[in-house]
């Protein structure tokens, strides 16, 4: 499948500190790939590196196969961008704001405004003024104008910051209306529940570089654990401390969370039945891109390593 952006070996650096490290990542046409990552990451450096608005220290960047570093202008033709709060004129109606931004574009066809405004649920409230819209109107408002142009990457930077649930509701919808027409996204996002439903993919950048990237499902599947209910909860934990295939035991009241390979849980509930610790209740309990992400990125409140927690 052909790749819309490719960056590889991307870095920038502060003085000492490494802003983004040697950063690799391949989006492909018509996905969803979501850019993670804790405060100070690198996610907003590297999307601005993307948009031409820092200069990488080195690696290349390449969307729709141009080198976007040695032609920019070319290069962004195809793309459009919310970078942070969208910013408009308050007192111009949303169809006005709209023809503003086409102008800085070179201009596009009057039928376009109409198609745009249709997709984002803001046909019948284009001749309001801005200051009148909510926070999520205007939000749908940035994302019309990104789409004037028809581009073939849209790159989102926290679409839904500062949305009520009805708000994120709606951009969420909206993000998955557009995957479901094939356009092509790049997400960035602290919202991992939101993220968990539009994205194909995912990369997690913690502290400038890459721990974890591929399919959310097949993410997720690596990080199952097995909920384990006995008798005696103390002995279970003893027990279970000693054996190498399990590389974590979690405590939350009387039931144990294991980090452990799924298809050994005929062998755990023969190992605790040997030992007289009878088994009331053994699961395999899928975890959420939220706790895959505390994990990898070790921002988790529970102590890593062997133990209990």
């Amino acid at each position: 499948m052909e790749a819309v952006l490719r960056v590889e070996g991307l870095t920038k650096r502060y003085g000492r500190r490494a802003a983004v490290q040697g950063l690799a990542l391949e989006l492909r046409r018509s996905e969803v790939l979501g850019l993670l990552g804790p405060n100070g990451a690198g996610k907003t450096t590297a999307i601005a590196m993307i948009l031409g608005l820092v200069r990488p220290d080195a690696g290349p960047i390449e969307i729709l196969g141009v080198d976007a570093t040695r032609e920019r202008e070319r290069a962004l033709r195809r793309v459009g961008a919310i970078i942070e709060s969208p910013s408009f004129y308050p007192y111009l109606s949303g169809i006005d704001n709209l023809r503003v931004l086409a102008l800085a574009r070179g201009g596009v066809p009057e039928r376009r405004f109409a198609e745009v405004l249709e997709l984002v649920g803001l046909t019948g409230r284009e001749r309001e003024r801005v200051s009148s819209y909510s926070l999520g109107m205007r939000q749908r408002l940035a994302i019309a104008g990104a789409l004037l142009h028809q581009p073939e990457l849209l790159i989102l930077d926290e679409p839904t910051n500062g949305l009520d649930p009805q708000g994120m509701a709606e951009i969420r919808q909206l993000i998955l209306r557009l995957a479901a027409e094939g356009q092509t996204i790049l997400l960035c996002s602290h919202l991992l529940y939101e993220v968990q439903q539009v994205c194909d993919r995912v990369v997690i950048l913690s502290q400038g570089q890459v721990v974890a990237e591929g399919d959310v499902e097949e993410l997720l599947a690596q990080r199952t654990r097995t909920a384990l209910r006995v008798d005696d909860p103390p002995r279970a934990i003893e027990l279970l401390s000693e054996v190498e295939w399990i590389e974590r035991i979690e405590q939350e009241g009387d039931l144990l969370l294991l980090a452990m390979p799924s298809e050994r849980q005929f062998e755990l509930s023969a190992l605790l039945h040997a030992h007289g610790i009878a088994v009331g209740e053994l699961r395999v309990q899928s975890r959420t891109l939220e706790e895959f992400f505390l994990d990898v990125t070790g921002t988790s409140t529970t102590p890593g390593g062997r133990g209990v927690a």
